[in-house]
């Protein structure tokens, strides 16, 4: 039993060891940063799939300036096309400071009696002999109300991301998706916004403002160590949902 516990951690040794080595490497000067190389030689790459537009093959004319496919000096460079990319600009400065006082107050009183009724009034004392034709029914309420509420919220976001076109509506309206991760040592960011966009509202500079953006969705969270210590564990969210007290 104990040469395969051996076996098993010894990986996680020498990964370990490695690290501690490359960290000593580094004592007395700054860290070593990696070196060129290609990216496609990486473990973990994998080719990038994204929508494009379908290009018809163009012939290319003997004897010419020009080439076929490229881009023109003189054509738009804005985004147009599915796979085109555009720069999004998120800049938001919300702050709202809501104060709500309320204060109500009633008071009814109310009286009836029956001095003449057919002759009948002189039976009333018999049957109800605490009581008196003149005053039968008497009601008085008093009802007071008071509330106060108050909503305050300030969002500050600036930020920009380049997005892809993903798809070309029949209007010419264009869907932007635009995703950004950023990896801190053991923490995750993920930036996500898209939305509908206009091609007229594209800037000259291929950039659009998140405000022009019809449907548009912004998320902007994180995934790693720290996030898990914020969040409460799964067991007490499910009491906190089912449990009515």
């Amino acid at each position: 039993m104990r040469p395969l516990l051996l076996l098993l951690t010894l990986p996680l040794a020498l990964a370990g060891c490695g690290n501690v080595l490359d960290r000593l490497a580094d004592i007395g000067g700054p860290p070593r940063m990696t070196p060129s190389s290609d990216p496609t030689k990486a473990p973990g790459w994998r080719p990038v799939g994204l929508p494009m537009p379908h290009i018809a093959p163009l012939a290319v004319e003997a004897d010419s300036l020009w080439r076929p496919g490229g881009r023109t000096f003189f054509k738009d460079q804005r985004a147009a096309a599915v796979g085109d990319v555009l720069t999004i600009l998120v800049n938001m400065a919300d702050n709202a400071d809501f104060q709500n006082t309320t204060t109500t107050t009633r008071t009814g009183s109310e009286s009836m009696g029956v001095p003449n009724l057919l002759g009948l009034e002189n039976t009333i004392p018999r049957v109800l002999p605490k009581s008196t034709p003149a005053s039968l029914v008497g009601t008085s309420s008093t009802n007071a109300n008071t509330g106060a509420g108050e909503v305050k919220r300030v969002e500050t976001v600036t930020l920009s991301l380049a997005g892809v076109v993903t798809q070309v509506l029949p209007n010419g309206n264009l869907v932007v998706v635009a995703r950004q991760q950023v990896r801190v040592n053991a923490e995750l960011r993920e930036l996500v916004v898209s939305g509908i966009v206009r091609p007229e509202d594209i800037h000259a500079d291929n950039t659009v403002a998140h405000d022009r953006m019809a449907e548009a969705r912004i998320a902007y969270g994180g995934r790693g160590q720290l996030s898990d210590l914020q969040a409460p564990r799964y067991g007490q969210q499910l009491l906190d949902i089912l449990l009515p007290f």
